[in-house]
């Protein structure tokens, strides 16, 4: 089976599982793990950081964050498809009691301009007060869109000017900077706070962290308590995601190229009607007829393909660690005959 449905579904290499099974562990509760506070340690330094915290997911890492930045009836600003918005169960609402204003932008990514149209003033009692902007890159239901740097430059100068914190869902970080090839430090200075996943491309079994200054990592180790999010001997878990941020960055760009030949091959299929371009490791399939794309992704699986709906007319392939040279000559073959 090709597992194309999300980059996700990786298991551990062998040299993973060593890693995790040679790891010192303690009690991370008691900030007594090495291993976890190796992890954290290394992703503040790669990225200019104070401190850092191991979450459980990404949505944990972005849900402490907001209830970070934000009071009950305040604001988030975030593009309407955007992760912390569409696909972490209202959790700004539950979790923080805040509202959000959702804006439209090119695939998931939102401008400057953009965002300061909807900026509540705070002399007026009839609207919340807008009190953070999260943005994401890559942008997931954008197909894996890019974020312009220069874009946000602009929003980080935007919020300086309205004193509000930018929080950033880098679920797919790494997918982005190893193709822009930006210093990883100059990046995250535009941001107050930085969610990063290690189980997604980067081929961990699980784990995220949240990147800040200490003060703000001292709170939010009080905050993933409060959402149960303690963990003991996490050192077993966190070893995989310090081994994935050392040995398998680099290697995304074999997932971007594959991604690019499966796009290729998509294009010139009969049932696509277009591919939206590929810039990291999502692939999405525009079929020709709307009514068909439960009918031809069921068509997928029975010749061993898994992908996912996206939308109306549309199917989410990703590619992963997973998906090496010969996983890609049975793909392209499976797909020429269907």
């Amino acid at each position: 089976m090709i597992d194309l449905r999300s980059d996700t579904v990786t298991k551990p290499s062998k040299e993973m599982l060593e890693h995790m099974m040679g790891a010192p562990v303690g009690d991370d509760v008691f900030g007594e793990d090495p291993t976890v506070n190796e992890l954290e340690s290394y992703g503040a330094k790669l990225f200019g950081k104070e401190a850092a915290i191991f979450c459980s997911s990404g949505t944990q890492s972005n849900q402490i964050a907001i209830n970070l930045h934000v009071s009950p009836g305040g604001e988030v600003i975030c593009h309407y498809e955007s992760h912390v918005f569409k696909y972490e169960g209202g959790g700004i609402a539950r979790n923080s009691g805040a509202s959000i204003r959702t804006i439209d932008g090119d695939r998931g990514r939102i401008t400057a301009s953009s965002i300061a149209k909807w900026l509540n003033p705070a002399h007026d009692v009839h609207f919340p007060l807008t009190q953070l902007v999260s943005i994401e890159d890559t942008s997931n239901r954008g197909g894996g869109a890019i974020y312009n740097y220069e874009d946000i430059q602009a929003i980080h100068a935007l919020c300086i000017k309205n004193k509000l914190p930018l929080h950033l869902d880098g679920a797919r970080l790494f997918n982005a900077l190893v193709e822009t090839q930006i210093d990883y430090s100059a990046y995250a200075a535009n941001f107050e706070t930085i969610s990063i996943c290690l189980s997604k491309g980067l081929g961990a079994p699980i784990g995220s962290l949240l990147l800040g200054t200490k003060e703000q990592i001292v709170k939010a180790r009080r905050i993933r308590k409060v959402f149960g999010g303690g963990m003991r001997q996490a050192g077993i878990i966190a070893a995989a995601g310090l081994y994935a941020m050392k040995y398998n960055v680099e290697r995304l760009k074999t997932d971007h190229t594959n991604a690019k030949v499966i796009s290729n091959l998509l294009s010139s299929l009969n049932w696509v009607e277009d591919v939206v371009p590929v810039e990291t490791n999502i692939i999405v399939a525009v079929v020709k007829d709307d009514e068909t794309r439960n009918s031809i992704i069921e068509r997928l699986k029975e010749n061993h393909i898994l992908c996912m709906p996206f939308g109306p007319g549309m199917i989410r392939f990703v590619t992963h660690l997973d998906i090496g040279e010969k996983e890609m000559e049975i793909l392209t073959d499976r797909l020429k005959k269907i």
